[in-house]
C-alpha cells in the first residue's frame, strides 16, 4: 500500500498514522505539503491518498491558492478510483468536490465529544461494528452535508454531519479526529489560542482537552481498527 498525505499547515500532521504505519511495516507514505507549495504527486505514484485538515476553510482560496488546485486533485483522485481518507478539512473538501454544500456549523466544537452512529451507520464497511457511542477530539467551525448516494455513518450533539462514506468504501470523509496524540493537541492549542477565548457549549479548556491520557490510548484504538480495514478493503 503506497500512501500520500497532504498536510496543510505545519502544526497538523498525520500523527498517529504515522505510527500505525510504522506499527503495520509500510515504508512508502509520502507527504505533500501544501503550505510550502510543494508540487502535487503523480497519480501513479500512490494508492491511497490521505487529507488532513487546517484553519483555513474550503472556501479560502484567495488566502491560500493551492486550495483550488487541490479541490481538482481530489476529485480526479476518486474518479480514478483511489482510496481517499478525508479529516477535518479533508473530509470538507471531498464534500464539496462530490457537490455538497459547505457552511459554518452551528456549534464550534472543540475538544473531546461523543460522536453516534447512525441506522446507516450498520451498512458501513468500516464502522458497522463499532460502539453506538465513541469518545472523539473535535476542533472545527465549519461542516458539510452529506452527498448524494453516500453513507451518513456518525452524528454529534452539536453537529449532525460528522462522517460519511462512498457506497464502495474508496472514499470515508471524518469531520472528527481518529488520529490525534497528546503532542499534536498540545501544539493546536498553542496555534489556536485566540480561538479557546469564545464561549461555547462545545468548546472546552485546554486543561480538559489534555489531562485524560486513557482518552488518547482509546482513540488510538479506534484509529488502528479503522484503518486496519481501510487499507486492506
Amino acid at each position: 500500500m503506497r500512501i500520500q498525505y497532504f498536510q496543510h499547515v505545519p502544526y497538523e500532521t498525520p500523527a498517529n498514522i504515522f505510527r500505525w504505519a510504522k506499527d503495520r511495516d509500510i515504508t512508502q507514505i509520502k507527504g505533500t505539503h501544501l503550505y510550502k507549495n510543494e508540487p502535487f504527486p503523480d497519480f501513479s505514484s500512490f494508492d491511497a491518498l490521505v487529507i488532513m485538515g487546517g484553519p483555513m476553510g474550503v472556501y479560502d482560496k484567495d488566502r491560500y491558492p493551492f486550495l483550488k488546485k487541490e479541490k481538482v486533485f481530489i476529485e480526479n483522485a476518486i474518479k480514478l478510483g483511489k482510496k481517499v481518507l478525508g479529516v477535518c478539512l479533508g473530509a470538507q473538501l471531498i464534500a464539496e468536490v462530490m457537490g455538497s454544500k459547505i457552511y459554518k456549523c452551528e456549534n464550534k466544537e472543540i475538544g473531546w465529544f461523543p460522536v453516534f452512529k447512525t441506522d446507516k451507520a450498520e451498512k458501513s464497511k468500516y464502522f458497522y461494528d463499532f460502539p453506538q457511542e465513541v469518545e472523539v477530539f473535535h476542533w472545527h467551525g465549519d461542516t458539510f452535508d452529506i452527498p448524494a448516494g453516500t453513507i451518513h455513518t456518525f452524528y454529534s450533539e452539536g453537529c449532525p454531519n460528522q462522517a460519511f462514506e462512498t457506497e464502495d468504501g474508496k472514499v470515508v470523509a471524518l469531520q472528527f479526529h481518529f488520529e490525534v496524540d497528546l503532542e499534536s493537541v498540545k501544539k493546536w492549542i498553542k496555534e489556536g489560542e485566540n480561538e479557546l477565548k469564545q464561549e461555547g457549549k462545545y468548546i472546552q479548556k485546554p486543561e480538559e482537552m489534555t489531562s485524560d491520557y486513557k482518552k488518547f490510548i482509546q482513540l488510538e484504538n479506534h484509529l488502528y481498527r479503522f484503518l486496519d480495514r481501510f487499507f486492506s478493503f
